[in-house]
């Protein structure tokens, strides 16, 4: 299109030129020869289409000739010719071509920052998202806010549904703990108790000691030992869950509220209202106690402590499963050789016990 407008300007000024250099009769002849073939086209032709390269040319002709004589040489009326002349003053200084229309794109990066912080502050709405955004130095407009919520799926009102079970539960966890019982059934068909602890927020248990006669006054004593290991978290404990044994007495449950804790007791034969500490429970079993044979409380003390050890850190599990290190009961094992025959240690009963070991 420039090449054709350049080829066309250039013609036209040879033959102006050519023009120039004629004489006057010649030049009039043809004037009038040329304007008559105007007035027919007019006649016969309705609008005339001009490509840019003839509106440039008739727009510079334009300052030669008197303006009131505009109608009669020009097939134009004067108001398009001035706008012609406009035009292509306007498109030396005109930068529409350089870069696209409408805003700027928003950075991606800010786009994610605003999806992350209406959904880690559920209750945050466009403009307070905008004012953060502020704080941080972002320069941002609140309806491009509003944009970047709309698309992403996230009300950009202020109120937004309240927290779901999941959120809400996760929210209390922190000064929750359950209580349970397990029992364990010896070589010898001896039954021993222990007294398990969880917390729900971080899942850590604590185990008390053992024993084969839980009572009242044992288990307030185990409720004093966890308040002694707990020291000054121990006032943060809210609620503590427990089922209606009759082994949790007044003096338990008052070792609790002493520190302003609230006692929650589970209905009759309903386990998944304390599901934590059930679950525990089901996991000392699967993964500890039906993998070895268990001689006494001695025994038992030791091979909780090692796993106890081991949850909390200090040792790793095997690569890709949830079973103990088996090491960890063979250190129990040879810990219990070294102390002193319990009423139910013997050697027979250690070899049995080593058995046990071998085909784990």
């Amino acid at each position: 299109m420039l090449l054709k407008s350049v080829y066309v300007l250039t013609r036209q000024v040879l033959g102006l030129v050519g023009l120039v250099f004629r004489g006057d009769l010649a030049k009039d002849a043809e004037l009038l020869v040329l304007r008559h073939e105007n007035a027919v086209l007019r006649r016969h032709v309705g609008r005339v289409r001009y490509e840019p390269a003839d509106r440039a040319w008739l727009a510079a002709l334009a300052r030669l000739v008197p303006r009131r004589r505009w109608a009669e040489v020009f097939p134009v009326t004067p108001a398009t010719l001035l706008a012609w002349h406009r035009r292509l003053a306007a498109g030396k200084y005109d930068t529409r071509k350089s870069r696209k229309p409408g805003r700027p794109a928003t950075c991606p990066g800010i786009a994610r920052l605003v999806v992350r912080l209406a959904r880690e502050n559920p209750l945050w709405g466009h403009r307070r998202i905008h004012g953060e955004l502020i704080k941080l130095g972002v320069t941002i407009a609140p309806s491009t806010v509003w944009e970047i919520l709309h698309a992403a799926g996230i009300d950009p009102a202020p109120r937004r549904p309240g927290p779901g079970w999941r959120q809400f539960l996760h929210a209390q966890a922190a000064g929750i703990v359950a209580v349970d019982f397990l029992h364990v059934d010896t070589v010898l068909p001896k039954r021993i108790y222990v007294l398990v602890f969880i917390e729900h927020g971080t899942r850590r248990m604590h185990i008390g000691r053992v024993t084969a006669s839980p009572t009242g006054e044992w288990t307030v004593q185990q409720a004093r030992n966890l308040a002694f290991s707990f020291g000054e978290r121990f006032e943060d404990i809210r609620f503590l869950i427990r089922d209606r044994g009759s082994n949790f007495t007044a003096p338990f449950d008052a070792v609790f509220r002493a520190a302003g804790t609230r006692i929650v007791r589970t209905a009759v034969q309903a386990p998944r209202m304390n599901a934590i500490c059930e679950r525990l429970v089901g996991t000392l079993r699967r993964e500890l106690l039906d993998r070895v044979l268990i001689l006494g409380e001695g025994h038992l003390r030791a091979v909780l402590a090692e796993y106890q050890v081991q949850q909390d850190g200090l040792r790793g599990e095997v690569p890709g499963s949830r079973i103990v290190n088996p090491g960890l009961f063979r250190a129990a094992f040879l810990r219990t050789q070294r102390a002193p025959f319990d009423a139910l240690g013997s050697p027979v009963t250690y070899a049995v016990l080593a058995m046990g070991f071998a085909w784990m």
